[in-house]
């Protein structure tokens, strides 16, 4: 008795155990439906709901139509009195009165087709992929075919039918819409035209679906065929095919390796001949500048650039297999050495194994995906009739710097002349045992002889065995925008940032990542071009970046160098939430506006901490593949470029409020995407101090009042002896180009800004993070004025970082843990932030400062305050 008590116990006891886990496994899989089913619910509940209601609305509409052609009879007279009470009407009395109305009133027969459209909605909405179906291109034709068969069955019935058939019928068929336009027709041009106008339009387009459906049926044959003779086809075949395939390109790479060697010998026999090879086909390629040999009358060298050569397409060379390499050791003699490929696991997308499923890539282009890049024909070329290569004037300069060398006991051996824009190049190959320091000094001496200003001295070339000195040409080329642009150096970059500036001596584009800088310096005296460089590092930045991908903050105190790009304000410019003007020219502002990047700052670190990324590159493609949840606080970050003109200016007024600011940017924001360009035309040591200069390694100088100035931008001289409209020096690191920077007229400007403004754009511009006007950290005394409450003040600040954490608001307003802590309640009793998690932060609900503002109004109308 006791043991079968037992074995009851037992029994019942592991029942319990596996019915436990029974329902373990049906509840996680529950779960998983739940959120299966939840994720889909998000996305799709709104588009699927819409999707039935036009479906059963559409059937509706086909029933009443269809029935209304056979019981129309029957219901006519109480439609028309309003008086239906048994309608014959299969979809009821609504059914009568609305198909009554539209086959009398509307396109008769064709009314149909209306339902149908209907039907169309709802299968677009229906599908994974919405895209598949163009409800315009729909709509365009159904509204043709509605249009212009109502008026064909209208003349049918008026010419063909007798009057014993159409008075039975309870409708025209063609309804009031063909009856009204077949009156109004035949008024005009009489019945028979009419008849022919009609025939006509209805043939063309019959005809025009005609071919359509015959080349998809074409080509759905030719298909099937194409897919039965691949079918077919024997794996033994695919193996000849392949060893035939092999056997041609071993061939083939013989016949390159001898056409090779042949040219080589060319080349050897004949050290002059030269082969230059370029890139053809739109966009334009840079023409680099190609040597040519003169012989003048002393015997030296003079090399001068040939003009552009008619360009061919470069077509890379395949790769010699692996098999010809094994063939030609064996044939030495050695012992041959078989090399055989290690098995390689494939590994699997960590981005796809870690992504939210469920979700697909996010695309930062979606809100603005109409969005079209700005056309190259909206600047101008600037074209000038190719100057032709002054051979006098480029032996008569060499004679000159031949004779000051000589007369100095400085002796060359060759000389190699480049033409460029704007100056020319002369390498000077002196004899061995001529101190380069010697060349040097006589800057001043070869620019006395040359009678010219601008003279440059480069010793020694970089790379090279020669000492370049640099002099004007009489007569300078203009550099259009268009030039650069219109390039495949700038439509096939890879770059973040790039930046076309313009073409150095040897007549190439120049390019630099701005980005990769990370900030820049720009100095040059007034008129001298430092404000087309701004215009034309701007207008770089616009042709290749999307308003999702790039942000301009831009300050000038002088209010008018860039008023011009208001109108894009709401496309690409970034302010603080209570400016009052797109472009920041108020001193205050100014500072209000870097500290607020400094928040913006420590906000994206916090991000990439989170994420565990150490750029911003590595961010964006996380959040991109999915991987980071953006109900988690992340988001997009697009490239901040803040652009400072007249800098000085800011000094003087601003003093420490600005250099501060602008220091911490500099030294820690690269990393996070905020790049500075800083623009003055008075380059002294009280405006570009140590603390900012040693944080803008990338220096761009024109042409500047004195020898002080350029060491203060360059660190070197050089900028002194410019010869301006343009002509600049770039510095990066240790190496210095001279440039000739391209031209931006302000009417290119004008309708390039135009253009963009024209297109679709956010409903506001970017907001950084809400600050005080005296600094990030401000004192809760100074939210409590004219800026709002404290609780207000505390709401942006939670919405703009996404991060309801109270030790921050702690930090941030100098306020006591407590008070923090009831702020944080308050936020979450007025629906902003979520309950307390644990020691994570709280999640916040609002997520734009549109909907911030319609919370606070509510409870401004609402008499409530917080504080």
């Amino acid at each position: 008795m006791a043991s079968k008590t037992k074995g009851k116990g037992n029994k019942k006891k592991t029942t319990k155990k596996g019915g436990k886990t029974v329902g373990n496994r049906r509840s996680e899989l529950k779960q998983e439906l739940r959120e299966v089913v939840g994720v889909q619910s998000k996305v799709d509940l709104v588009r699927v709901l819409f999707g039935v209601a036009f479906a059963l609305v559409s059937i509706f509409l086909i029933l009443a139509i269809v029935s209304n052609c056979f019981t129309g009879s029957q219901d006519q007279a109480g439609v028309e009195s309003g008086r239906l009470t048994q309608p014959a009407n299969y979809a009821g009395t609504l059914g009568a009165y609305v198909s009554y109305y539209m086959m009398h009133n509307l396109f008769g027969v064709f009314s149909l087709l209306i339902p149908v459209f209907g039907i169309t909605v709802a299968i677009k909405l229906f599908l994974d992929d919405p895209r598949a179906i163009r409800l315009w291109k729909v709509l365009i034709h159904l509204t043709i075919i509605m249009a212009v068969g109502s008026v064909d069955l209208a003349f049918v019935q008026e010419a063909f039918l007798p009057q014993s058939i159409v008075q039975v019928l309870p409708f025209d068929l063609g309804g009031l819409h063909g009856k009204f336009v077949l009156e109004f027709i035949k008024h005009y041009v009489g019945m028979i035209p009419t008849g022919i106008i009609l025939a006509l339009l209805t043939l063309s387009y019959v005809g025009y679906w005609f071919i359509q459906v015959l080349i998809t049926c074409v080509a759905g044959i030719s298909g099937f065929f194409a897919w039965i003779l691949a079918s077919t086809k024997t794996d033994d075949d695919e193996v000849d095919e392949e060893d035939d395939d092999e056997a041609e390109e071993v061939d083939e790479e013989a016949e390159d390796d001898e056409e090779e060697e042949s040219t080589a010998e060319e080349v050897e026999d004949n050290p002059q001949k030269e082969e230059v090879e370029v890139e053809n086909n739109a966009p334009t390629t840079e023409t680099p500048s190609t040597v040519i040999g003169l012989d003048l009358d002393d015997g030296l060298e003079v090399m001068v650039p040939a003009s552009p050569v008619a360009a061919e397409e470069i077509v890379p060379l395949p790769s010699p297999p692996a098999e010809v390499e094994n063939e030609a050791h064996s044939e030495s003699g050695e012992v041959e050495l078989s090399v055989e490929a290690t098995h390689v696991e494939k590994q699997a997308d960590s981005k796809t194994v870690s992504a939210i499923e469920g979700l697909e890539a996010y695309d930062p282009r979606a809100d603005l995906s109409r969005y079209k890049f700005p056309p190259l024909s909206l600047l101008d070329k600037h074209e000038v009739v190719d100057l032709p290569i002054d051979m006098e004037e480029l032996n008569a300069n060499k004679r000159r710097i031949v004779e000051v060398l000589s007369s100095f006991n400085v002796k060359i051996v060759q000389i190699t002349a480049t033409v460029g824009p704007t100056v020319t190049l002369y390498e000077v190959t002196p004899e061995q045992g001529v101190r380069v320091s010697k060349i040097k000094n006589l800057q001043e001496d070869i620019a006395m002889s040359l009678s010219a200003i601008g003279i440059r001295i480069i010793a020694p070339m970089p790379g090279k065995g020669t000492i370049g000195i640099e002099v004007p040409n009489r007569e300078s080329q203009i550099v259009s925008m268009e030039s650069l642009l219109n390039t495949q150096k700038f439509r096939d970059t890879t770059m973040q940032l790039p930046i076309a500036i313009g073409k150095t001596i040897t007549n190439e584009v120049f390019m630099v990542d701005l980005a990769k800088m990370p900030h820049l310096l720009v100095a040059g005296a007034t008129g001298q071009g430092k404000s087309v460089g701004l215009n034309a590092i701007i207008t770089s930045l616009l042709y290749k970046k999307h308003p999702a991908e790039m942000k301009l903050v831009m300050i000038d105190p002088k209010k008018v160098e860039f008023s011009m790009y208001n109108p894009i304000v709401n496309h690409f410019l970034a302010q603080v939430p209570d400016s009052d003007e797109p472009v920041i020219t108020d001193v205050k502002k100014v500072v209000q506006t870097l500290n607020s990047l400094c928040v913006e700052m420590d906000s994206r670190y916090d991000l990439l901490k989170a994420a565990a990324c150490k750029n911003i590159v590595e961010y964006n493609a996380k959040f991109v593949s999915r991987t980071l949840n953006p109900n988690d606080g992340h988001r997009y970050l697009p490239y901040i470029v803040v652009i400072i003109d007249e800098f000085g200016d800011l000094i003087m007024t601003a003093g420490k409020d600005i250099e501060l600011p602008i220091a911490r940017i500099a030294q820690l924001a690269r990393a996070v995407g905020i790049h500075m360009i800083i623009a003055t035309q008075s380059p002294r040591t009280t405006i570009i101090t140590g603390k900012i200069k040693a944080n803008f390694p990338a220096r761009m100088a024109f042409k500047v009042s004195g020898l002080v100035e350029s060491r203060t931008i360059l660190d070197r001289k050089g900028a002194e002896n410019l010869i301006g409209r343009g002509d600049m020096l770039f510095m990066a690191g240790s190496d210095v180009v001279r440039l000739q920077c391209a031209f931006v007229d302000t009417p290119e400007i004008e309708k390039l800004t135009e253009y963009i403004s024209q297109q679709q754009a956010y409903p506001y511009p970017f907001e950084l993070p809400l600050v005080s006007e005296d600094g990030v950290e401000s004192s809760s005394e100074s939210f409590g004025g004219s800026g709002g409450s404290t609780f207000e003040q505390v709401a942006h600040f939670v919405v703009s970082t996404g991060q309801g954490s109270t030790s921050k608001i702690q930090r941030t307003f100098s306020i006591g843990f407590n008070r923090a802590g009831r702020l944080m309640d308050q936020l979450e009793e007025v629906g902003i932030v979520g309950p307390v998690n644990g020691s994570k932060p709280r999640e916040v609900y609002v997520q734009t400062e549109m909907e911030l503002e319609q919370i606070l109004a509510d409870l401004r109308a609402q008499g409530k305050k917080f504080d």
